[in-house]
């Protein structure tokens, strides 16, 4: 080609963005509904590109500042966790004179819980012997024996409980708190997923960002490994020194500067070139957040060995360090899906993560960042108080397990201005459905971002010619749970 012939790409009028086109196209309509569409999607050009994961205050003062959900993926049961049942044993074997209500799989008699049950703390709450340590801290707690869900199905369950809905794509929990309240540190990121060996069910949908900005979505991290270098791939370079990789990356920032100049700030690639600069800090930070041998000795007997302790001392170390969201799964799967042998497997699954729990609120608590980190305990739902049948393909003809239950099962939350020492609501008599003061997932969404400062119907995001909001058009705020 002729250097004289030579032309800036962006005048070619075959080289145009989708952009671009509408709104020299039909005088300029085209662009003016995509603006419609896209909202606030971004802000104004002329306004200068804002870094959206810098902090940004709540609507209100919110007490609480940032989360760790302890996601028990799988559905423990509340019957033989912290929703004690006497009425079960009286049936023991005996169909349940109420009925029983619709679940995935068939059940018959009722199955009295295993674990014996104790008050606890001054507030003497009664819990299950499988979480003695998490017990230790009931004071600090509210438990939820109330809550509801919408199906029995893990599926649509996981969705609605992290993301406020069954079927469509929606925004996760954790990315509607980094998209309101950004985050403290700029050299981790905002909002991170463990779960160890793998993805749950659903994947990454559970961490999805949804319609808002990508920069929002959950980093995931296999904590299974124990080397930084297997947490996070490429997070060290070995032929590159970090002096040329910044170097390399002021280049890169600059090109990329130059072509979203041009694309007027489009999101994506905001979040793109985010991510450049994020996986370069990280190289300094990551190694010293997820390397527990820098914990003293004394603190790392207290959580005990293992990987669940192992990944609920790194999710205190994150918030320690400014991350906003801290989801830790139990692994992958559904482990706690326990469909037969349920005395086997729950008092296993429950010996891995009870000390790190108990310890967890312990540590916080020591630290003075209880005050201010909500911490919240449970699964997508429960199980059935009575026992499932034989189902070919389920439960191997063993007469020992639970079925999925979501008319009524328990969870609870703690610290970050939560009523503790508290018990809101309660399943029937057998612990089959939410009968007094029942709870759904919404309600509880509603409630914990009305602790981080949110009101949750002005939380919201235009999308599609919509505000959306994590509750969609449900939700009450549960005041009796907020001290």
């Amino acid at each position: 080609m002729n250097p004289a012939s030579r032309h800036s790409l962006a005048s070619d009028p075959r080289l145009l963005s989708r952009r671009e086109w509408l709104a020299r196209s039909g005088m300029g309509f085209g662009a003016l509904g995509l603006a419609t569409l896209l909202g606030n999607a971004r802000p104004a050009a002329a306004a200068g590109y804002v870094n959206p994961m810098l902090p940004k205050p709540p609507q209100f003062a919110g007490k609480a500042k940032r989360v760790i959900h302890l996601f028990m993926n799988g559905g423990p049961s509340h019957v033989d966790t912290f929703d004690p049942k006497p009425a079960l044993d009286r049936y023991a074997g005996k169909a349940l004179p109420t009925g029983t209500l619709q679940t995935e799989r068939r059940t018959g008699a009722a199955f009295p819980s295993p674990f014996k049950f104790r008050p606890r703390g001054q507030s003497g709450i009664e819990v299950s012997e499988l979480f003695e340590h998490t017990a230790e801290s009931i004071d600090d707690i509210a438990v939820i024996r109330s809550m509801h869900a919408d199906v029995p199905n893990h599926e649509p369950s996981l969705l609605l409980m992290n993301c406020g809905d069954a079927r469509l794509v929606r925004p996760s929990f954790g990315s509607w708190v980094t998209y309101g309240l950004g985050t403290e540190t700029q050299n981790l990121p905002g909002f991170i997923a463990m779960c160890p060996g793998g993805y749950p069910i659903q994947e990454s949908q559970n961490w999805q960002a949804g319609f808002l900005p990508s920069v929002f979505q959950g980093t995931y991290i296999d904590s299974q490994h124990t080397q930084v270098e297997k947490l996070i791939e490429n997070i060290r370079n070995p032929s590159v020194s970090l002096r040329d990789q910044r170097a390399q990356l002021d280049l890169l920032y600059r090109l990329n500067q130059l072509h979203s100049d041009q694309r007027h700030q489009e999101a994506p690639l905001e979040a793109r070139i985010q991510s450049f600069e994020l996986a370069y800090r990280m190289q300094l930070e990551a190694a010293d957040a997820f390397d527990i041998s820098r914990e003293p000795e004394s603190i790392r007997r207290m959580y005990g060995d293992g990987q669940q302790a192992r990944q609920i001392l790194i999710a205190r170390r994150l918030v320690e360090r400014g991350v906003r969201f801290v989801q830790v799964w139990t692994g992958a799967g559904q482990p706690w899906d326990s469909h037969d042998d349920i005395e086997v497997n729950h008092r296993r699954l429950a010996r891995d993560c009870d000390q790190a729990i108990g310890a967890l609120l312990k540590d916080l608590k020591q630290r003075g960042l209880l005050e201010d980190t909500l911490v919240i305990w449970g699964g997508e739902f429960g199980r059935t108080p009575t026992v499932e049948l034989p189902t070919p393909g389920s439960n191997a003809g063993k007469i020992t397990g639970r079925d999925h239950n979501h008319h009524g099962f328990t969870m609870w939350i703690a610290g970050g201005g939560v009523r503790g020492g508290y018990v809101h609501g309660a399943t029937d008599e057998f612990g089959f459905k939410a009968a007094e003061k029942p709870v759904h997932v919404h309600d509880l969404h509603a409630t914990l971002l009305a602790l981080l400062g949110f009101d949750h119907e002005k939380l919201t995001f235009r999308h599609a010619g919509r505000d959306f909001r994590l509750t969609d058009v449900h939700g009450q705020v549960v005041k009796d749970l907020i001290a």
